[in-house]
């Protein structure tokens, strides 16, 4: 049963992982209004990726604690629970507000250029997503090597 558990984790963990490292990748791709809005459009549906990958990841991250209880005396997988919650305040409270910033800046928008606007909330989210991406790589180390 633990097999299985660690084999849903790790799988939890590029599901919601993978896809949320390519976000920012497919965010600068749009170079006019129509792109960013279909860009934006494609994100959301997107979404959904990080979002059951990352429940999946808790739920069977605090799982594998309870099986084995020695795991919530490991200073690794304690950091990783504090790094956990805190990219999903990014994720969750953070970033939405800036996608829907720039949805909102582009429904208000006539032309095909960017607004300036929909380009510095842009740069505000690729901070955020930094951010995140450090932590995520924070946690996979922990993860993986166990340093305490």
């Amino acid at each position: 049963m633990y097999n299985f558990l660690l084999f849903i984790h790790i799988v939890s963990a590029i599901m919601g992982l993978g896809a949320a490292f390519g976000f920012p990748i497919v965010a600068k791709t749009a170079k006019t209004a129509s792109q960013a809005k279909h860009t934006l459009e494609l994100l959301k549906r997107l979404e959904i990726l990080p979002k059951v990958g990352s429940i999946a990841l808790l739920v069977t991250g605090l799982i594998l604690g309870i099986i084995t209880p020695s795991l919530f005396k490991s200073g690794w997988y304690i950091a990783s629970i504090v790094l956990y919650l805190a990219a999903q305040v990014i994720v969750i409270g953070m970033l939405p507000k800036q996608m829907k910033a720039q949805a909102d800046i582009l429904a208000n928008h006539t032309g095909e250029d960017l607004p300036g606007a929909y380009i510095e909330a842009g740069k505000k989210a690729a901070k955020l997503e930094g951010v995140t991406h450090v932590l995520a790589f924070l946690l996979i180390a922990l993860m993986y090597f166990k340093p305490f």
